[in-house]
């Protein structure tokens, strides 16, 4: 047996895991983690080895398919790509630009062909129907740090290797190995943490991370702008706020001392369901701390006040003085630089209410309208409506709401395309699917996470294996679709045709590579010692290639002013103090019992439910709650029962435990997978329910857009 090393970054969530890939001949022999990654020491959760069962994965689709009724027909690339364009065309020659949508899923942000390549498909298609993820997670990051901070995609990370005092809300890093946090190894810096000091978990349900924690503080769901509030409260009633040295920068602070008077801790108890002594606690903890940080996340965004949640997170750190600080909320300098390539790509810093949906008048924001919009934005007649589709990797039958009225909605368009490997709950609606080549056929660089790490570091993989003669990666595809589009549109001068045949000549290693030359390691280059900096000592594609553990460049440092856009912080922008009077009108809201999601380590998209080794063991597809709501319900423990909520119903199997708290019930997101037509063999074995059955197109965040997925008002019965 002639056994090879190759060692490449895991692109199965967000933690930029390194893997020691051994190989035997053409054949994978065995993955584990990589002991000399500078980032991951070694740290591989489940997932990493399912990068051998997924590349070989007999359900992968190889070349591209044509549906003919209910079946199924391959077609060669030249075939399908002049009948996508040609129908493409034909749809909005007849009907308007906008009469066709897009929906980019979060795959395609562990994809570098991808993010290089269809920002130019996305402005080519001259459509406003543009639709994401983003809108069923991050948003309301987003949205503070471009009203905040001045770019939608300055993100403030909590420096976990320096601080002492991490406060985490509506976040479970046990699970998700950090998230808009990348920190592979949560288990171990989060021990690190309690040794130096303190770790406090705020959650409705006693998470993975909140039993590692040395305190955890149970939360009604969707009421954490009012403790936040409360927190404000007691920083500026108690004199604990010092801005230190962000006080030349900042504006606002006077706003959020007169704001924060009006929610002392006691009215915050009554929505939050926290003591006003543990509010204050907290508050004096975190703002007394040496090296402190407050990361909000997921629950934070998805439910009805994310938008004032992400904002709040952000001031709580600015006048605690835990903002661009050792220990506190910092930024990366990743080695290509995301802020400065958005504007290369047309992006810029992000954009708020340019345009509103046709159904509901929701608001774009960075060019995409809420995807909780789609569906009614495809099955409502009249002019402008979508008439077709293109998803690039992405699920959202499962993973946006109302999957079901997603489903009809798909189920009724003139032409939808994928750029999916997958036959799943979404693409068995395609009329042309065309698969890209596996992850590991492709070179991998995360443009996105390295921005959003806990440490600077760089890292580039080349492709395992050398993609099939017929294979395309998804950015030669989208290049393909785009120069086809200009050529029926007659601009054989085009400027998107002409950047296409750009980009193509250019390569993905030497875009990328110029992305390092230009960045804040490139020219002039310092801090480690690699094997070799380059001619000009610059940090670059051929350095990283003679690195393939990575490179480390060192801690997250102070970065701010120079930073922002505008050299300012703003503290109290108007968007976002105003909403505070809706917040208000929710007081002293009765609430009955309410859906919230959950994170599992051994998932993180729907097409993971496709490995067999990450589908063992026991059911996971179950309703967990608390036995007091089960007794007063009288349904009992491993039954099955009913949820139900305003769009519709599911059945699971109900798990009682006393880790979540009482009027509340949870279920994992990504199952749902006995929908007809779906070919996903290992998936359809343990099918599940979709969360996402009853969660509720019209419950949105109205400040963000952004989709409720916690909060959501159901009822549960014994079938």
């Amino acid at each position: 047996m002639s056994l090879r090393k190759h060692y490449r970054t895991c692109h199965l969530c967000e933690a930029m895991c390194g893997v020691e890939i051994t190989m035997d001949g053409d054949r994978i022999h065995s993955i584990r983690g990589d002991e000399d990654d500078p980032f991951s020491r070694g740290h591989i959760c489940p997932k990493g080895p399912a990068l051998k069962d997924l590349h070989e994965d007999p359900d992968r689709i190889r070349r591209p398919l044509r549906r003919r009724g209910n079946d199924w027909e391959e077609i060669d690339w030249a075939t399908a790509f002049d009948e996508v364009a040609e129908r493409v065309h034909g749809i909005q020659r007849r009907n308007g630009n906008d009469s066709v949508g897009l929906y980019v899923g979060n795959p395609n942000a562990h994809n570098l062909p991808s993010m290089l390549f269809a920002p130019m498909l996305l402005r080519g298609l001259r459509t406003r129907n543009r639709f994401s993820a983003t809108s069923v997670d991050q948003l309301p990051h987003m949205f503070a740090s471009l009203h905040m901070l001045g770019h939608q995609l300055l993100f403030p990370i909590p420096d976990l290797d320096r601080t002492d005092h991490l406060v985490i809300l509506g976040a479970n890093p046990m699970a998700s190995n950090g998230s808009i946090m990348t920190a592979p190894g949560m288990r171990r810096r989060l021990q690190e943490i309690r040794e130096r000091g303190k770790v406090v978990v705020i959650d409705p349900r006693r998470t993975e991370t909140a039993k590692v924690a040395d305190q955890h503080v149970f939360l009604r769901p969707g009421t954490d702008a009012w403790l936040l509030l409360g927190m404000l409260h007691v920083i500026f009633d108690e004199d604990l706020a010092k801005l230190g040295r962000l006080a030349d920068f900042t504006d606002g602070i006077d706003a959020i001392a007169a704001i924060a008077k009006e929610f002392p801790p006691e009215r915050a108890a009554k929505q939050t369901g926290v003591d006003p002594e543990t509010i204050r606690t907290l508050a004096r903890e975190l703002a007394g701390a040496d090296r402190g940080v407050l990361y909000g996340r997921i629950g934070t965004c998805v439910q009805e006040f994310g938008g004032l949640a992400a904002w709040l997170v952000n001031v709580i750190n600015v006048v605690t003085g835990h903002f661009d600080r050792p220990g506190g909320a910092m930024f990366t300098t990743p080695a290509v630089d995301v802020i400065k390539a958005a504007g290369g790509v047309g992006i810029g810093r992000g954009s708020f209410g340019r345009w509103k949906s046709r159904v509901r008048g929701l608001p774009e924001f960075g060019g995409e309208l809420p995807v909780a919009t789609m569906a009614e934005e495809i099955l409502t007649e009249g002019p402008g409506r979508i008439r077709a589709m293109l998803t690039m990797a992405g699920n959202p039958v499962l993973s946006t709401p109302n999957g079901r009225q997603l489903d009809e909605a798909f189920a009724s368009l003139e032409l939808m395309v994928s750029i999916d490997f997958y036959l799943n709950e979404t693409t068995r609606h395609a009329h042309i699917i065309l698969p890209p080549v596996s992850p590991l056929e492709r070179p991998h660089y995360d443009l996105v996470f390295h921005a959003v790490a806990v440490r600077n570091t760089a890292k580039y993989s080349e492709p395992l294996f050398e993609p099939p003669e017929h294979g395309k990666h998804d950015g030669q595809i989208v290049l393909e679709i785009l120069q086809r589009l200009e050529a029926l549109r007659g601009g054989r001068l085009a400027r998107r045709s002409l950047e296409a045949r750009a980009f193509r000549r250019l390569g993905v290693e030497r875009i990328l590579d110029a992305g390092l030359r230009v960045g804040p390691y490139g020219a002039g280059f310092v801090g480690i010692k690699p094997k070799s900096l380059g001619p000009k000592g610059e940090l670059t594609l051929d350095v990283l290639r003679e690195n393939p553990h990575g490179v480390d460049l060192g801690p997250l440092m102070p970065a701010l002013p120079e930073r922002l856009p505008e050299g300012r912080i703003q503290l109290a922008p108007a968007v976002l103090v105003n909403d505070l009077a809706r917040l208000r009108e929710t007081e002293d809201r009765e609430q009955g019992l309410v859906l919230i999601g959950r994170r599992q380590l051994r998932t993180n998209n729907s097409w993971m439910h496709n490995v067999p080794h990450l589908m063992k063991g026991k059911d996971r597809c179950t309703l967990l709650m608390h036995p007091d709501d089960a007794k007063a319900l009288g349904v009992s423990d491993q039954a099955r029962v009913k949820v139900e909520s305003r769009v519709g119903s599911i059945e699971v199997p109900l798990e009682l435990t006393d880790e979540i708290m009482t009027g509340v019930v949870s279920l994992p997101h990504g199952f749902g997978h006995g929908r007809k037509g779906v070919k996903l063999e290992v998936a359809a074995e343990n099918p599940g329910a979709s969360v996402n059955d009853i969660t509720d197109h019209e419950g949105i965040d109205a400040l963000t857009g952004n989709a409720i997925l916690n909060g959501v008002p159901v009822q549960v019965s014994a079938l």
